[in-house]
């Protein structure tokens, strides 16, 4: 049985690509190897983290006829020439990392870039922006805010977000402006943030961009009283590895990081078969993601004339997918709705306060969480005041 993975595995968020490999991995080793009784085989390709690298993987994949599905991509970009290729080739492909809110929905409406056959077990960042946005006026109590995209359709779609609420609130953006994926000097836009009179920052970007900013804000007079936040990006070891010291008291927005007796087994299960414990919790999104596809897969599945024969049909799989209703699973109950998006909408806004926790300090501190089901809205334990 062939299944697809096109992961980003090198450039600064290869280890994010790498913990999902791990995570589908982990999926298939909890079936004992097998769906629907036979042997998987993956094909695994590298798509960078950019729309050329997803563009020229996914037609690897679409190449082989007996290709199932796809787990993936890493990167939103990525997803978005991916997607349209294989929905148009009746395949069904199931990320658990993308989040950008022009892949499945915003609103509760289809988003530009949504594709049939496309979903995601990673929480729709559109509440990512509310929650950074909610958290920068009701708690921290800022009327003016800044935001920094790079042009990429995932931090596009967080700073989008963030404005809408931020301005729903009441605040006011004194500068919405990009960089460009590549860029070293951050002294420019930085410099204009301070002179917009802006009393916050969100910048959701990627490594090394994302390193760049902190680092110089850092050393420019003028930061001292203007938080900074990031999203899910960030979290990771890599980017505390590089930046150090010069995070605390960076703030990040990202996916409420659940702790239960799966999640604590699948961390030990994780850190026992690779040697090291996962540099994020991003894994776990895989994990579900592999589950969910391996689940409709044997759905649907039916054995032909020939012992040993399966028939796997693309559009009954697709609808199996869309028809998933409190799946239990690693990240909490699992939903799929009409755009794709199968994820807890749940964040919570994280404050580095002592570097050398790591990342797994980060996420026991959480100051602030947000999620659109009953309009949960809650200061906790470590919030401003």
């Amino acid at each position: 049985m062939k299944i697809g993975i096109l992961q980003a595995l090198t450039g600064k968020v290869a280890s994010i690509g790498k913990g999902q490999i791990r995570g589908i991995e982990l999926a298939l080793e909890d079936r004992n190897g097998k769906v629907a009784g036979h042997d998987v085989l993956f094909q695994i390709e590298d798509t960078g983290c950019s729309p050329e690298g997803g563009a020229n993987a996914v037609l690897k994949i679409l190449a082989d006829p007996e290709q199932i599905a796809i787990l993936g991509t890493t990167c939103s970009g990525a997803a978005a020439t991916v997607s349209r290729a294989m929905s148009s080739a009746g395949f069904t492909m199931v990320s658990g990392n993308n989040s950008a809110t022009f892949l499945t929905a915003i609103g509760g409406r289809r988003a530009p870039q949504w594709q049939p056959g496309y979903f995601r077990t990673a929480p729709n960042e559109e509440n990512a922006g509310k929650a950074a946005a909610m958290y920068a006026a009701k708690v921290l109590g800022v009327s003016k805010a800044a935001v920094i995209n790079d042009g990429d359709i995932y931090t596009q779609g967080l700073t989008h977000s963030f404005v809408k609420m931020f301005k729903g609130l009441g605040g006011k953006v004194v500068l919405d402006t990009a960089i460009n994926k590549g860029d070293k000097e951050m002294a420019p836009v930085l410099t204009a943030t301070i002179n917009s009179g802006a009393e916050f920052l969100f910048c959701p970007l990627f490594q090394p961009e994302g390193n760049y900013i902190l680092l110089k804000t850092r050393e420019m007079s003028g930061f001292e009283n203007i938080p900074v936040m990031s999203a899910g990006a960030l979290i990771d070891r890599s980017f505390l590895n590089a930046v150090g010291e010069k995070a605390r008291g960076m703030y990040f927005v990202g996916p409420s990081s659940p702790a239960t007796s799966i999640t604590k087994e699948l961390g030990k299960k994780y850190t026992l078969k690779y040697g090291a414990p996962p540099s994020t919790s991003y894994y776990l999104s895989a994990y579900d993601a592999a589950t969910l596809l391996f689940e409709a897969i044997e759905k649907v599945a039916v054995p032909g004339h020939v012992p040993g024969t399966l028939y796997i049909g693309r559009q009954a799989l697709r609808k199996t997918l869309y028809g998933i209703k409190k799946f239990k699973g690693a990240t909490g109950l699992l939903t799929c709705d009409e755009f794709g998006d199968c994820g807890d909408p749940a964040f919570d806004v994280f404050r580095m306060d002592e570097p050398s926790l790591g990342m797994e300090g980060l996420l026991l501190n959480v100051q602030f969480s947000y999620s659109p089901v009953g309009q949960r809205e809650e200061d906790v334990a470590g919030a401003h005041k």
